[in-house]
């Protein structure tokens, strides 16, 4: 069992993690026709706009109440409501949801008073939907955001059902965690499907950020999930939680409608995978579809081919509490020793890593720990290519932002599928650099365990023992 703890420094180095209301902006994106409203100065959401842009690549609707020194100190009211007027006015959203900042938490602004206002005011807005959360960003970190926003969206236009007796048991609500991607999410969407199941996911990132190309341009959200689909989500057979984050969503969301959900801690990895199919096969009713028999296969089979190379690895990575255990998880059971992890806030799924330390800290803090521990694998976002760098080690990016590569939204790493492919860049990543910064000749094949003469692609050369060396590798 891990150890959590903090970093005692008075600043932060390199930063780790991002803050809650571009947790909660996210989160909002995966809603049809959104356009998401950070209470604050303009600083702020330009800061998110650029993060997001730089990661999707693609344009992100995103809005300010534009707070100003004076403004701030006297109350943001008039603010909130000229920039929910202008936004209805000028964009025609279906949904705007508002995620408060660092000055207006700090102010005391009362935001659902704002909103309950606003709607007196302007009785044609009673029944729009304006869904806020408050996410100061003094505190938590990028995880919470998407959590307590998805909880609010739960709490705010979930409907409870009319007649609990006739659930529609085909039905499944997903509640993904922000560790997911959008290649993510379209992969869960369709194994959920092959069972015969019809999922909606809330939110729907992997609608709405895809990289897709629309017939015609909007100022709000492309795709998603539409606010009637919300309302209908209490009516469903059952909740799939993924991501510890997003346990409080589906306990809301059964406390509301008497929906019952299975919590996924993590969907990378063998037996994570089976557990999920699993559950499938039980609610549908419906033996798994021979595809995912065969992926398995090639999961346990690229599994053998890639221990070879990722274990023995020391590993240092940095990432929020659910992709830390997620991945993290699954690389240990690869073989890898996770020697330094550096997260950004609390989660009870912390504890559960395999490792003596699970550090709240920064970038810096990882880059210390990695060399003071002699790590040889580096995972985290694009911010520690410098690290890598200094370290001379292998860097696998993951998480936002990742700025310096193009399909960020497109990598997948749940299932069988995701899995293996997962396996198959970290491996290949190791090979690389193994080639690039040490002497390898023809005749030479190196391992976490030691040098192999000859090709293992056919006959291998070298002395006798040197082949019962591989096989007795293999059988390990």
């Amino acid at each position: 069992m891990a150890k959590v703890t903090h970093a005692k420094k008075s600043a932060s180095v390199n930063p780790l993690k991002m803050s809650q209301p571009i947790g909660a902006a996210l989160a909002f994106m995966g809603l049809r026709g959104c356009m998401p409203l950070l209470h604050g100065s303009q600083g702020c959401t330009s800061f998110g706009l650029v993060l997001f842009v730089r990661h999707f690549k693609e344009a992100i609707p995103m809005q300010t109440t534009a707070m100003s020194e004076v403004a701030t100190v006297l109350g943001g009211f008039e603010n909130v409501e000229q920039a929910v007027l202008n936004i209805i006015q000028r964009t025609k959203p279906e949904i705007i949801g508002i995620a408060t900042t660092g000055v207006t938490e700090t102010k005391g602004d009362d935001v659902e008073g704002f909103i309950r206002q606003i709607r007196l005011n302007h009785p044609e807005l009673k029944d729009f939907p304006l869904v806020h959360v408050s996410t100061p960003d003094f505190s938590g970190a990028f995880q919470d955001g998407w959590e307590k926003a998805v909880k609010r969206l739960v709490e705010e236009l979930v409907r409870k059902p009319e007649n609990v007796s006739r659930r529609d048991m085909q039905a499944v609500n997903v509640l993904p965690g922000s560790h997911l991607t959008p290649g993510d999410i379209e992969e869960l969407r369709t194994i959920i499907e092959d069972f015969g199941l019809e999922p909606t996911f809330l939110p729907d990132i992997g609608a709405s950020l895809d990289g897709h190309i629309p017939d015609d341009f909007t100022p709000t959200t492309i795709g998603g999930v539409g606010v009637e689909e919300v309302f209908a989500m209490g009516n469903a057979g059952w909740t799939l939680a993924v991501g510890a984050q997003m346990r409080a969503a589906a306990e809301a969301m059964q406390a509301k409608t008497g929906v019952p959900f299975r919590l996924f801690e993590k969907l990378c990895g063998l037996e994570a995978s089976d557990d999920f199919i699993a559950f499938l096969t039980e609610i549908s009713g419906r033996p798994a579809p021979t595809k995912y028999r065969r992926q398995r296969g090639q999961l346990v089979d690229a599994m053998l081919d890639g221990h070879f190379h990722i274990g023995g690895r020391k590993l240092a990575i940095g990432a929020e509490p659910d992709m830390l255990y997620d991945i993290g998880s699954f690389l240990h059971d690869m073989g890898v020793t996770i020697e330094a992890a550096v997260t950004t806030t609390h989660s009870p799924v912390l504890q559960k890593l395999e490792t003596e330390e699970v550090l709240i800290g920064d970038l810096e803090d990882l880059e210390t720990l990695a060399k003071e521990r002699g790590c040889d694998l580096l995972l985290t976002h694009s911010h520690g290519r410098q690290a890598a760098e200094r370290l001379k080690i292998p860097f696998h990016r993951m998480g936002i932002p990742m700025f310096d590569r193009i399909g960020a939204g497109h990598k997948v790493s749940v299932g069988y599928r995701g899995t293996r492919d997962l396996i198959f860049e970290v491996a290949n990543l190791l090979i690389d650099h193994r080639e690039t910064h040490t002497h390898v000749t023809p005749d030479t094949w190196r391992t976490p365990w030691g040098e192999f003469g000859g090709d293992l692609g056919g006959e291998v050369g070298g002395a006798e023992e040197n082949g019962a060396a591989i096989a007795t590798s293999r059988s390990h």
